[in-house]
């Protein structure tokens, strides 16, 4: 069962400036009292290598360390790093007394669940591939998870997303999924889901708990700069070619980028299932330039295993053997 008075003490923690509403089902919702005032997004987009230094020395700043990614090749529940959460497999699913990682960790993810139109578009804000800005604690006592909050709501500030446009909201209720139950506060930027900060434990013993906090850099970036989705994202090649095209692209750069190559099953059938979405019509001249731009942009992030020109091979013999 859930810790005891984790909401009654999370919400009073908040000072006179938060606005508290609820209802009859346990959902509740804070506002900060200036909620009112208008938000002025800078006039030009931050370079992602900046955007990530800002978050990182924030993050420092509080004495919170950086943790390298996790390989991108999974193979436990999913084929695929599809969240930073997955580091805390063993303390929460496990009950063992070690996770994978802990700490600030930018890390890049693939998830195919998406948002969607009714054209099979993935929807504004919808990525299969982006990096989740997160941090993944191991917590001995539920008064750290207000902590972890407060601290992220002040680099939130720190990089032009201040409290008085923010609202969190969430529910009372303990949700279960297979061994590990939790609480889950949502934060929105105006109109606008930007993230989630979980407060996680083991169902048959709850001294196994950890935070997680996360959200997406793509999303924060849209957030900051109410810029146009499609050229946020992929630059002056939006106006050129098909998001699908471009975000299957990207996608399968990480992918290949880190060691995974086409194949019939595993990791390798999901890029191979995601190439189908790129038409030859969309690329005749092939992809070496799509690939440059989102190798570069994978690189700011961590390392990557193969270098550009081999990712470019790779996709455009995949591409060819289909066609």
């Amino acid at each position: 069962m859930m810790p005891s008075g984790l909401v009654s003490d999370l919400l009073g923690s908040f000072g006179p400036q938060w606005e508290l509403s609820a209802d009859k089902d346990g959902r509740f919702r804070l506002e900060h009292r200036q909620r009112g005032t208008p938000f002025h997004p800078p006039t030009r987009p931050t370079p992602w290598n900046v955007l990530l230094c800002r978050i990182e020395a924030s993050f420092h700043s509080y004495g919170v360390a950086r943790a390298r990614p996790l390989p991108l090749r999974w193979g436990r529940d999913t084929e695929l790093t599809i969240s930073a959460v997955q580091a805390l497999d063993p303390l929460l699913k496990d009950r063992q007394p070690y996770v994978f990682r802990r700490g600030y960790l930018p890390q890049p993810v693939v998830r195919l669940t998406g948002a969607r139109d009714t054209s099979g578009n993935l929807r504004e804000g919808f990525l299969t591939s982006f990096v989740n800005v997160s941090r993944v604690e191991p917590v001995a006592r539920q008064d750290e998870f207000g902590e972890i909050l407060d601290h992220w709501l002040s680099l939130l500030s720190s990089i032009g997303l201040h409290a008085r446009h923010l609202a969190i909201h969430g529910r009372s209720t303990v949700w279960t999924r297979r061994e590990v139950q939790g609480i889950t506060l949502h934060f929105r930027h105006i109109d606008l889901p930007i993230g989630d900060i979980v407060l996680l434990w083991n169902a048959i013993d709850p001294s196994c708990m950890a935070v997680d906090l996360g959200s997406g850099l793509e999303r924060l970036a849209w957030a900051r700069t109410r810029q146009s989705w499609p050229h946020l994202v992929f630059g002056s090649f939006a106006s050129i070619c098909p998001s699908k095209t471009l975000d299957a692209i990207r996608t399968a750069t990480l992918m290949v980028g880190s060691g995974i190559h086409p194949a019939s099953r595993g990791a390798g059938g999901v890029l191979r299932r995601l190439l189908t979405e790129v038409s030859p019509m969309d690329a005749p001249l092939g992809v070496s330039a799509l690939v440059r731009e989102s190798h570069g942009f994978w690189s700011s992030v961590s390392a990557m295993q193969v270098p550009w020109p081999e990712v470019t091979q790779t996709i455009e013999r995949e591409l060819a053997r289909r066609s």
